[in-house]
């Protein structure tokens, strides 16, 4: 069993420079696995990404958004439509493995490309689809909800998520001297990312999916 996550760039062929967003989200990648058996970027702002663990699938998509909400230049900031990502992460098995992620395929790239055609119609930016439908209503549910926090991210909120997500047990201080600002300001920012409730949803999908798959 597998993850897969099939996503976009919304209002990227919008910006005259797709570099502020192409190259952080290649070393994003390449961090992961390598291009193009483990992830690709086609079409200019297309993508796909296999995960070995699927526990993990939430998580990556979650620093995912967080590049992308950091990068707005002011090209982008001057957009009525900034940038933002759009992903669907399929869980199953893996029947064939080429040497090009595209060429790969298998209930999980399946699944993935199915709720990917999905989302613009649902109106939502981040959904899972699995072999369990108790789980894929459950979880999405929680995505739903997660993705409306989300997608009003600033650049300050993303820059803190990234922190708490890299350091789950950080203090308020300790967040606050990494940014360079004072806990009050944390305290304010993290009361608008909402961090710990997408931190509670990505546990418990972590959770969940270790028990389906042992």
């Amino acid at each position: 069993m597998i993850a897969v996550i099939k996503g976009d760039i919304i209002h990227s062929r919008k910006l005259k420079n797709p570099e502020v967003w192409l190259k952080p989200l290649q070393q994003l990648f390449s961090q992961w696995g390598e291009t193009p058996k483990n992830w690709e970027l086609v079409w200019g702002d297309f993508f796909q990404l296999e995960i070995d663990h699927p526990e993990e699938a939430i998580h990556r998509a979650i620093q995912i958004k967080i590049l992308i909400k950091k990068i707005q230049s002011e090209e982008s900031r001057k957009n009525s439509s900034p940038i933002d990502v759009r992903m669907a992460i399929g869980i199953g098995e893996k029947n064939y493995s080429g040497s090009k992620i595209s060429e790969s395929n298998g209930p999980a790239f399946v699944f993935a490309g199915e709720k990917f055609d999905r989302l613009k119609k649902e109106k939502i930016n981040l959904a899972i689809q699995s072999p369990w439908k108790e789980l894929d209503e459950e979880i999405n549910l929680y995505l739903k909800l997660a993705g409306i926090l989300m997608d009003s991210w600033t650049i300050s909120s993303a820059e803190l998520m990234e922190v708490v997500l890299n350091h789950p047990n950080i203090t308020q201080e300790e967040i606050g001297a990494k940014l360079g600002i004072k806990q009050n300001s944390v305290s304010g920012r993290w009361n608008r990312t909402h961090g710990i409730e997408l931190m509670e949803i990505e546990k418990v999908y972590r959770k969940k999916i270790k028990k389906l798959i042992p």
